[in-house]
Formats: structure tokens, C-alpha cells, sequence
């Protein structure tokens, strides 16, 4: 698995390192380049180069990219039994040592929108009483996204946030207001929102309880060891941590202990100090016997003997620096003839192979004290490679004198070479962990993603379906509005239809009378025009509606018409009745007798003027409809 970002993303953050002081470097490459690929995306950027130069021309587009890069997934009391187990098991202990009243520091780090923080301040709350978590405790929360502390110090959230806290923590730390949940104001001012980098600012210090969960995560190893590091000087001894379930301490073994890993809580080390090795124990020899000579050979002989049997190879030095003893496993293992012994040690090439050890033995003869030479390098007569822990050890009888000094050679060689594959194996067992803490931070991202893409796919839904409500209203109000079309329409049709009956009716008396009949508006234009009108004067309907009376071309002098209609329109005069010589359509002289009489609307209006017009030579039949000329009375009262 590639730690190093390709060259386009790795421009990217360069860039936005230098341009706005973000350094995303010590992130974990895959991640960062998913959550940029996602806002390329969405914007139809498919180049690196080409989104670098979107970012120049929209600078808004940096706000838009963190708030995607940081991806803010938190709840309150979530993984509900690490909450438990940390609120049962572990704060008695930890108010246990800060007890007599004393002040406790906590540091929410990447708190997000501020649901961790105020989950810890609602365990201190339970744990120490209201009144005592006001006086002493401290809540320092922090994060890189400002807008996220900005929601954060509001604490207000709606009820989907709300739905991990237990009921009766519900209804006792927040105030309910218009559907919103408000965090107790009194205690909020416990907590202090900051903006904080992990990877740059200085680490919040003197702190009793530091909670960082699936943050680290999207960091690589290397940032991790870094931040942890930064978490280990924060905390007091004693101090505990609560990371996420994605994320472990396998690198931080000597610095961390863990208090339960499954659930990832774990108590700072205080640092080792260095222990002291045992002493070696000094070379002794007893007093031989004086008795005899004999006594005395037989006693040298077992010491020899005895020395030789040794199975660690040994040489002893005398005061002068001459070679005094040489086991046999010395003299196999180091080139010695049995002439060398009585030479001076500077004369064999034991003095500087392996190793220079003559200055080691005029230390310990100075100082009367062991010195101790460790895995130096010895190359065997075979070739064979091997290793030797070399003790210098000064020799001193029973009366405090110095004898010599005695050169021991241990062939540490096997457990070198188990040491070696030993750390071989703990470097392949730290990769594997590692591999699989990273694949294991990877799936934990992804399923925050995935976490983050479903919760805007429900917020999606349910715009969808807002939307869709919307629609069903909009065509709950067009099927109303065309019921209301319909009825209108089907009314319109019935005054259609009876318009076109009173039409009928009016055409069927126009067509009764004997005369020619045409009506006339306040401006003379011709509004009827009958059909005994048109056989009268031989002028079509369609040529005479919407002319000009008096400027019609028919037989009858109009101009003598004009005094009347103007006397029927002013309503001075309500019949007048003319004759008047005229010629017909077939050009036949006759004697036309002219009424005129004014048309009245509803609100009893004059409107405009009907003229009758009758042939008073074609000799009118007993039963012809004739208009009846009105009488004086009738007069009077228009």
C-alpha cells in the first residue's frame, strides 16, 4: 500500500499549504485523495491541474474543499458501552486521585460539532453532581474546522442528533425550544470551543482525561506516532485516553497501558527510567594448603583442572601485563600457543582482536571495577561470523591486593541470532499490526463516508419528498382550479345557449316584421341589419353591420335621419315617425315611411337607435306584423 500521494494531489496540497496554511501532508494519502476526487466530482473537474486553477479563480472553493476533506461524523454517546464502561469503571478512579476538591482538565480533541464534548460534560455532571462539575471541572474542546465550533458553541441540535442520549439525560441537560435541544447554559460554560491543529499547535496541558476518537485515523502512521507523542505530554501520570475503535497504541507500548483494548481506553506510562544491571560477582581463589608439596600439586592440578573445564573461554593478566592462565576454550577459540603464556599481552594479537582491550584492562585495574564490552564482532577460524560479550574483571585477594585481571569471553552468539530474528519477527508482526490497524482505519473511513454519503442521501429523500408533497398540493390546487374551469365552463355553455336562443328569438321577430329594420349604436354604426332590409335595399348584412348608417349607399335620403336618431339618442323625442320618397333595390320609386324609436338596455339606458323602415307602396297584408306607432301617453312617460 502506497503511502505517497500522486504528483497532481501532491501539487494540491502543496499549494494549499502555501496559499492558505492548511498542510495536509500527514494525512493518509487514499483518504484525502477520495474526499478531493468526491468535490472534483461534483464540480465535473476530472484533472488536478484544472481544479488548482478553479481554486485561483473561486476562492470561496477553500471553504467548500476543508469542510469536504474534514469530514465532521459524531454523536452523542456514541459506541454506547465505551460511555458506560468509562462512566462505571474508570472515572471513580480517576476522581479517586483528584479527590480533596482538586481541579480536572479534559480535552475533547476533534470534537466536530461538539456532541463528544458535551457527552463527557454529561458524565462529569452524573458522576461528580452539578454543582461540583461547575466548580471543578474544565472541558477544553477543540478542532481545525470553524465552522463545525461554530455550530458547536450554540449547542443546540434538532431531535434526530439528540436520539443517543438516554430519555432521563434528555430531560435533565437540555432545554427544548421550538423542536430544537439546548445544552444547559450553566454547564455549557464549562466547556471552551478552540480551534487547535493536532499536527502543529502545541498540546493542551495538565490534562486528566484526553478523549481523541476517529481522528487519527485519516493520518498516517508516521503523524500518529507524532500526535501521540503530543497526547503523552499532555496528559498527566496516570492520565487516561480514549481513542476510537479504529484506531490502537501497538507503537506506543512503553508510553501507554491499556485499560480495556477492545474498548480502546488506555492510562499513560510514566517514562522508565534506566535499571541498573546486577553486578557481576568477582573471580576468587581460595588459599592453597602448606602442609606439603604434594597437597600443594595435587591442589594446583584440580584448579587447573578446574579452569580448564570451564566452559566459557577465559585469560588471566598479571600485574605486569603478561598472559598468566588460558583455559582450553580460550585457546580454541582464540589463536594461543602454550608458549604465549608468560608473553607480554601487548605482543598477541588477542590485545586487539576482537577487540582493543588493553586500555579496558588498565580501567579496570585503575578503578578496580568490571568493564563490560557487549556484542562485539568475532570472526571464528571457520568463518563463521559470531558475537562475544567480553567482562573485564579485576582480581583481588583476601587482603584487598590486586592480583591481575581476569579476561572472560561469553559466545553470545545464538541469542544475537535469536535476538535478531526476534526483532525480525516483532518488525514483521508491527508491519502486519499496522497493515491491518491501516486497513481496519481505512474501512472505518470508508464506512464514515458511507455514513456521511446516507445521511445526505435521507437528507436528499427527504427534500424529494417535501418536494413531492409540494407537488401533490400544487396538484391538489390545478384539480381544483380546473373543477372551478369546468363549472365555469359549463356555465359559460349554458349562457352560450341561451345567448344563442335570445339570438334565435330576436332573429325570428327581426325576420316577422314586414319592414326593414336596422339598429343603429350612440355613433351611427349599424349593429342589425334584417333580412327584409337587405331584399329592400339589395345591401348585404355583412356589408352594413359595422358601417356608418348615413353612409350607406341604399335609396332612402339618410341625411334627413340624422336630426331624429340624434333626438331618439338624447331621449328628447321617444318615436318619429318620416316619409320619405326613396328607391328600392330594383330601382322602382316608392314611398317609404321611416320611424325611429330609441333602444333602451337593461338599467333603462339609451344605447343607441332602432330604425324601421316599410314599403309603404308593396300593399301590406291583413295579418302583417306592423310596429305600433306609440301613443300620446306612451310618449309622455319615456
Amino acid at each position: 500500500m502506497s503511502s505517497r500521494p500522486s504528483d497532481g494531489l501532491g501539487t494540491l496540497i502543496e499549494y494549499l499549504k502555501r496559499g492558505r496554511g492548511f498542510d495536509f501532508a500527514g494525512y493518509k494519502p487514499a483518504s484525502l485523495e477520495r474526499r478531493v476526487q468526491k468535490r472534483m466530482q461534483t464540480l465535473g473537474v476530472v484533472e488536478y491541474a484544472d481544479y488548482l486553477d478553479y481554486l485561483e479563480v473561486h476562492p470561496e472553493e477553500f471553504e467548500i474543499l476543508f469542510n469536504t476533506i474534514l469530514i465532521n461524523v459524531t454523536a452523542f454517546f456514541r459506541d454506547a458501552g465505551t460511555w458506560e464502561f468509562l462512566a462505571k469503571e474508570v472515572l471513580p478512579q480517576l476522581l479517586a486521585r483528584r479527590k480533596d476538591g482538586a481541579p480536572i482538565r479534559v480535552w475533547s480533541a476533534g470534537c466536530a460539532s461538539g456532541e463528544e464534548a458535551y457527552t463527557l460534560a454529561m458524565i462529569f455532571a452524573e458522576a461528580l453532581g452539578p454543582a461540583a462539575y461547575r466548580e471543578r471541572v474544565k472541558i477544553y474542546a477543540t478542532d481545525i474546522d470553524e465552522d463545525a465550533l461554530s455550530r458547536a458553541r450554540q449547542a443546540t441540535y434538532d431531535a434526530k442528533e439528540v436520539e443517543g442520549v438516554p430519555p432521563e439525560l434528555l430531560a435533565k441537560y437540555f432545554e427544548e425550544s421550538g423542536g430544537k435541544y439546548v445544552f444547559r447554559q450553566d454547564l455549557r460554560r464549562n466547556v471552551i470551543f478552540g480551534r487547535h491543529n493536532l499536527m502543529q499547535d502545541a498540546p493542551i496541558s495538565r490534562v486528566d482525561l484526553l478523549s481523541c476518537r476517529n481522528t487519527l485515523m485519516y493520518f498516517n502512521a508516521e503523524t500518529q506516532g507524532r500526535i501521540l507523542t503530543r497526547f503523552h505530554f499532555a496528559l498527566n501520570d496516570g492520565g487516561i485516553l480514549l481513542l476510537g475503535r479504529a484506531e490502537t497504541l501497538l507503537s506506543q507500548a512503553s508510553t501507554f497501558e491499556p485499560i480495556d483494548l477492545r474498548r480502546r481506553i488506555s492510562a499513560k506510562l510514566p517514562r522508565a527510567s534506566l535499571n541498573l544491571r546486577d553486578r557481576l560477582l568477582l573471580l576468587t581463589q581460595p588459599e592453597g594448603s602448606d602442609d606439603n608439596a604434594v597437597d600443594m600439586e595435587s591442589k594446583v592440578r584440580l584448579r587447573e583442572s578446574a579452569f580448564d573445564a570451564v566452559p566459557t573461554a577465559q585469560i588471566v593478566v598479571d600485574l605486569e601485563g603478561r598472559l598468566a592462565l588460558a583455559n582450553e576454550r580460550a585457546r580454541a577459540i582464540i589463536p594461543l600457543a602454550p608458549t604465549d603464556i608468560g608473553r607480554p599481552i601487548q605482543d598477541l594479537k588477542i590485545s586487539y582482536r576482537p577487540v582493543e582491550i588493553r586500555s579496558c584492562i588498565d580501567q579496570a585495574r585503575n578503578e578496580r571495577v568490571p568493564v563490560i564490552l557487549r556484542d562485539v564482532d568475532w570472526q571464528a577460524q571457520s568463518g563463521e561470523a559470531r558475537w562475544l560479550d567480553i567482562q573485564i574483571v579485576p582480581l583481588i585477594d583476601q587482603g584487598n591486593i590486586l592480583i591481575g585481571v581476569a579476561i572472560t569471553f561469553f559466545d553470545v552468539t545464538v541469542s544475537k541470532r535469536l535476538q535478531k530474528e526476534l526483532e525480525h519477527a516483532n518488525q514483521e508482526l508491527e508491519t502486519a499490526y499496522e497493515e491491518l490497524q491501516s486497513t481496519n482505519e481505512e474501512l472505518e473511513t470508508t464506512n464514515e463516508e458511507l455514513q456521511s454519503t446516507v445521511e445526505e442521501l435521507e437528507t436528499t429523500n427527504e427534500e424529494l419528498q417535501s418536494t413531492n408533497e409540494e407537488l401533490e398540493t400544487m396538484n391538489e390546487e390545478l384539480q381544483s382550479t380546473n373543477e372551478e374551469l369546468q363549472a365555469t365552463n359549463t356555465e359559460l355553455h349554458q349562457r352560450t345557449d341561451e345567448l344563442n336562443n335570445v339570438n334565435a328569438f330576436l332573429e325570428s321577430i327581426l325576420t316577422s316584421l314586414r319592414g326593414g329594420v336596422a339598429v343603429v349604436d350612440a355613433d351611427f354604426k349599424v349593429l342589425v341589419w334584417n333580412t327584409h332590409a337587405q331584399e329592400l335595399w339589395g345591401l348585404r348584412a355583412d356589408e352594413a353591420v359595422g358601417r356608418q348608417l348615413l353612409s350607406l349607399d341604399v335609396g332612402v335620403p339618410l341625411e334627413r335621419l340624422t336630426q331624429p336618431m340624434r333626438e331618439c339618442l338624447t331621449g328628447s323625442r321617444t318615436y318619429i315617425e318620416l316619409e320619405l320618397d326613396s328607391t328600392n333595390r330594383r330601382g322602382r320609386t316608392i314611398r317609404c315611411r321611416v320611424t325611429c324609436s330609441p333602444l333602451f338596455n337593461g338599467q333603462h339606458v339609451i344605447r343607441g337607435v332602432i330604425v324601421m323602415m316599410e314599403d309603404l307602396d308593396a300593399g301590406q297584408s291583413a295579418d302583417a306584423p306592423r310596429l305600433p306607432r306609440p301613443t300620446q301617453a306612451a310618449e309622455s312617460r319615456h
